[in-house]
């Protein structure tokens, strides 16, 4: 077992300043005069993946939010929305060392391609991995403790500077996550899922009406990508995030198993269901 020796304290890492399509002149409201999620969920319920996006860049956290994107198999589509809406709208990419080559490729030509301007690299801290994880094999012997230095941790700081962040996960990726609203609450943030009622058919088909790039993994067996180490292929008959984690139990890194700012039970994913999410934030497990 590897223990987590007094956690540094983590700092408030960078201010997003990108204006995300904000009018000249417009203040956000503060926080305490927002509406609650559950008030904002129930509005744009019906709304368009794109029109959520807008509201919550221009309107209501205007320079305060962020994207969080894994540049993972289906993260082409969300960051399309964004290009429309604000392409200088920051994206944070976790980096944790970990990642796949393609996956590196992938994020820079998703990044000119979409003329995305703000990408932000989240790393982890270099004495947190010196202190746990100096030989670069913590995934093999305790994966969540891995996963809180490498993605969790980076994350929480990447974010301290923004009140919203957008990411790109779906109720028909797992069983955990079909009861997940548009919009909800994550500690002091509120955390938009705008493409969360899309079909695995309609990411598909939408990346084939624009043209998108696919992510050079995602023919080879990879619907779900995540750090090279734990990730592997998947079977046709196996559930698209067979390949995390596999033979653990484990399904989630760490920054999505909240809801509303309570911790909930992971389960393992539903056989047949779509392909993987987006993004990652700062809710520790």
């Amino acid at each position: 077992m590897v223990d987590d020796p007094n956690p540094e304290q983590r700092s408030g890492g960078r201010n997003g300043a990108a204006p995300g399509g904000a009018a000249p002149g417009h203040t956000a409201p503060g926080r305490a005069a927002w509406p609650d999620a559950a008030a904002l969920d129930r509005l744009f319920a019906g709304a368009s993946a794109e029109d959520l996006i807008a509201y919550a860049v221009r309107d209501l956290a205007p320079g305060r939010a962020a994207v969080v994107s894994s540049f993972g198999a289906d993260s082409a589509v969300l960051l399309h929305l964004v290009s429309r809406v604000a392409p200088d709208t920051p994206v944070v990419f976790i980096d944790t060392a970990k990642h796949f080559a393609e996956t590196l490729a992938y994020r820079d030509t998703l990044a000119e391609q979409l003329g995305l301007v703000d990408i932000r690299s989240a790393t982890p801290q270099p004495g947190r991995l010196a202190a746990l994880d100096p030989d670069g094999d913590l995934h093999g012997r305790a994966a969540d403790l891995c996963c809180r230095i490498r993605k969790q941790e980076p994350l929480d700081a990447a974010l301290a500077g923004f009140d919203v962040w957008i990411n790109g996960r779906r109720r028909d990726q797992t069983a955990y996550r079909e009861a997940m609203p548009v919009v909800e609450r994550d500690g002091d943030r509120l955390k938009i899922n705008p493409l969360a009622g899309w079909a695995a058919s309609e990411i598909a088909a939408y990346r084939t009406i624009y043209a998108l790039p696919r992510h050079p993994l995602a023919g080879k067996g990879y619907p779900s990508i995540g750090c090279a180490p734990c990730t592997s292929p998947v079977a046709d008959d196996e559930d698209a995030r067979a390949g995390r984690w596999r033979g653990r139990d484990k399904t989630e890194c760490g920054i999505h198993i909240a809801r509303n700012g309570e911790t909930g039970r992971v389960l393992r994913p539903v056989r047949g269901r779509g392909q993987d999410g987006d993004g990652v934030p700062g809710h520790k497990s």
